[in-house]
């Protein structure tokens, strides 16, 4: 007679007890648990697992993603009562964050305006360490923790169900490229449907961009960008403009459809400068805008003698990647906007960008604003601006742009 094998018991669900602090963060909204948090854990645990974390009293506090790779040990998915997070569970919980997005953006089929957006935006989305941007019928599924790869299949299939037809191109950040690997994954993998070359072309506000969704930066472009480009749009009739850190040029591209005399994109980048003339080609009805591309550095750019602008744009890469470069950041901000200030003529409109996390809005805003009254000059503050409304930021480290807009005299 053949013995049935005896199966080994299903592991017990990871428990984790932390720090009053911590608790209080989680209660709190913070969505992130760190290493140093973890007081004590009933198991060891693997990169996706979901793990529970215990109050004081041993009640339920939270539910999350567990990565004992990163020293974000849990992003958290749920805090309060008891749920069972399943199938169904984040069906809803996808449905939620396309929800907020329902009315966002003009037009539907042909007459669609804008159908380049962020469809999920990570931690406050409730979707810690994803996001998924769209840009037409392609969508780009970018992936900051291992802790998602056991909950790929899944994903992908509630996005088929949503989005039928539409390619899907994971991405992942360079920090669990290697732990892919196991799953036979890589960055810039089409998951889903198919995609013709590397290069997405969308729409934005009625123009047309393209968008690198295998290899560029980012999920291909800087969608979250979209407000403060249409902002420019408005201010720059009759001005010649310069577009410094211009990237592929976006707002290049709503200075020329706003009126601009002239418009220069400045950046580094030659492949980036590549990518505004082909944004340009997109778009032959601004071709009576004249449009230049300088390769150059903004810092060196900025101090040489050059003809006045009437509107500049500064939007630099993140000066500040960590807190130790934040002092720095800070200075450069000031001193961008200092040699700015005199390659504005009377009346002109500096807007100035950030979007490094580790410099706060109030640190930003002085600096530039100090570069103004260093100048000497007259000055009537436009604006200030933050997130979009599809890049919404619902905890303090989620909250990284910020521009401001002043007008000189």
């Amino acid at each position: 007679m053949t013995q049935t094998p005896t199966l080994p018991a299903p592991a017990p669900r990871l428990r984790l007890k932390v720090t009053p602090a911590a608790q209080t963060h989680l209660r709190a909204g913070h969505p992130w648990l760190y290493e140093s948090s973890v007081k004590s854990q009933n198991r060891a645990g693997e990169a996706g697992e979901l793990a529970v974390v215990l109050d004081r009293q041993d009640r339920f506090l939270a539910i999350g993603l567990y990565d004992p790779g990163s020293p974000l040990r849990l992003r958290a998915l749920h805090v309060g009562a008891p749920v069972t997070v399943d199938r169904a569970w984040w069906a809803a919980h996808l449905d939620e964050a396309l929800a907020l997005r329902e009315g966002l953006f003009d037009g539907l089929g042909e007459d669609q305006l804008t159908d380049g957006y962020r469809l999920i935006n990570g931690e406050s989305d409730r979707w810690p360490g994803l996001v998924l941007d769209r840009y037409a019928s392609t969508l780009v599924l970018k992936l900051y923790t291992a802790a998602w790869f056991p909950h790929l299949k899944m994903v992908l299939e509630l996005l088929a169900e949503r989005f039928p037809g539409y390619a899907v191109v994971l991405r992942l950040s360079r920090n669990i490229q290697d732990a892919a690997k196991t799953f036979e994954l890589h960055d810039g993998q089409v998951t889903q449907g198919t995609l013709e070359g590397e290069t997405v072309v969308f729409s934005e506000s009625g123009l047309k961009f393209e968008a690198d969704v295998v290899r560029g930066q980012k999920t291909g472009f800087f969608l979250d960008q979209r407000e403060n480009r249409r902002r420019v749009e408005a201010l720059s009739q009759g001005r010649r403009v310069l577009n410094a850190f211009s990237f592929t040029g976006g707002f290049s591209l709503y200075a020329a459809r706003g009126g601009a005399t002239a418009v220069v994109s400045l950046d580094l980048s030659q492949h980036a400068l590549a990518g505004a003339k082909h944004n340009f080609a997109l778009n032959p009805e601004l071709v009576k805008v004249g449009h230049q591309t300088v390769q150059a550095d903004v810092f060196e750019y900025l101090r040489e003698d050059l003809e006045a602008f009437g509107l500049i744009v500064l939007d630099p890469p993140s000066l500040a990647r960590r807190e130790s470069e934040r002092a720095a950041a800070i200075s450069a901000y000031g001193t961008l906007a200092e040699d700015a200030l005199k390659l504005l003529s009377r009346g002109g409109i500096l807007v100035s960008a950030s979007c490094s996390a580790h410099v706060s809005e109030r640190e930003f805003y002085a600096a530039v604003r100090g570069a103004v009254e260093r100048s000497g000059r007259g000055s009537v503050e436009l604006e200030t601006s933050a997130h979009a409304p599809d890049h919404h930021a619902s905890f303090a480290e989620a909250e990284y742009l910020k521009a401001i807009f002043i007008q000189v005299f």
